[in-house]
């Protein structure tokens, strides 16, 4: 690690279990889901959050907003919605005392730490391009000038999976600018009896701020410093490779793939599994860690094929089948 003891490794790493904690506050269970969220956010890239109505998908994020002391913004996408809606527009405004006039730039909500894009399937394509850009950017340009996003810079989607209606479906590339695809499930029948208790009384569940814009810099920062053996940067390396239909590929690749994942879902695996382990205490990387987040990371990165779909496949059973058909060593 550079530039920083022992101590302070620990003292940041301790910070994480007291973020976990403080949205626990207001979250019943789904602790699959935060931990996934959390990992997003260490390895500084942006996630897709997908489930039905209802699940708490919002104010998960809102309470992640709370608990990080970030700014928070929540845009709801809808099909008229315009990237100036998002991006920000010019204004005309007068000087009165000189009668000079001049643009000024008005930014929009994208200028933000914490941004939830909600049903940001239900928007058209030119919407949906403006904010991938300023996500993989980290800028907005407008009238030839560009105008940099504050960091932390974090993008939260959301869609529903049920709804095809109306809606505008991601393209492949610009799925694969999501870090983490997260699926959202219904709760436990424990978890939801907690849920409704919670939700139905006078006291509402309020959460600390128990971390700064700062400190997250410097954990995504320390994230990158730890280590990954060599054994297992080759396994990601052969998994990924793997994904692709081909020769060499395993049969169930073959069969149910139509396209694989790019060298992208490699970066994101070996930082996810480095983020994971930061979370979980550790200096080093495991196997399991990769295993665990295989799924998430890949799942919007494989174009199934017809195969699949008809035998019911889906990109997980796809994920866990590549896992196991690849030798770690």
């Amino acid at each position: 690690m550079k530039d920083i003891t022992e101590s302070e490794i620990h003292d940041r790493i301790a910070r994480l279990g007291d973020l976990r904690a403080a949205i626990g506050q207001a979250i019943v269970g789904q602790a699959e889901v935060v931990e996934q969220l959390l990992i997003g956010l260490l390895a500084g890239g942006h996630c897709l959050l997908e489930g039905v109505p209802g699940l708490g998908k919002t104010l998960l994020v809102r309470s992640l907003g709370d608990a990080l002391k970030l700014d928070f913004r929540r845009v709801q996408f809808t099909p008229d919605l315009m990237p100036s809606d998002i991006l920000g527009t010019e204004l005309l405004e007068e000087d009165h005392g000189t009668g000079h006039r001049s643009f000024r730039f008005q930014q929009g909500p994208v200028f933000t730490n914490l941004l939830l894009a909600d049903e940001l399937n239900r928007t058209p394509p030119k919407t949906q391009a403006a904010l991938l850009e300023a996500m993989q950017e980290k800028t907005v340009s407008y009238a030839g000038i560009t105008h940099r996003l504050p960091a932390p810079f974090f993008v939260l989607a959301t869609q529903n999976p049920l709804e095809q209606a109306g809606t505008y479906p991601l393209p492949e590339a610009q799925l694969d600018r999501f870090l983490l695809h997260i699926r959202v499930d219904y709760p436990t029948e424990e978890e939801e009896r907690a849920i409704l208790a919670q939700t139905t009384g006078s006291g509402g569940a309020r959460v600390p701020a128990v971390m700064q814009g700062e400190e997250v810099l410097a954990l995504q920062a320390l994230v990158r410093d730890v280590h990954l053996s060599d054994d297992l940067l080759a396994w990601v390396t052969r998994l990924v490779r793997a994904s692709r239909p081909g020769d060499m590929a395993p049969e169930d690749i073959r069969k149910y793939v139509k396209w694989g994942a790019g060298p992208r879902a490699g970066q994101a695996l070996i930082l996810c599994a480095k983020a994971r382990a930061l979370l979980h205490g550790r200096l080093a990387a495991t196997r399991e860690d990769i295993a665990t987040l295989a799924a998430p990371v890949m799942r919007h990165r494989l174009l199934l094929s017809f195969a699949a779909e008809a035998e019911g496949r889906s990109a997980d059973d796809v994920v866990a089948a590549l896992v196991r058909a690849v030798p770690l060593a």
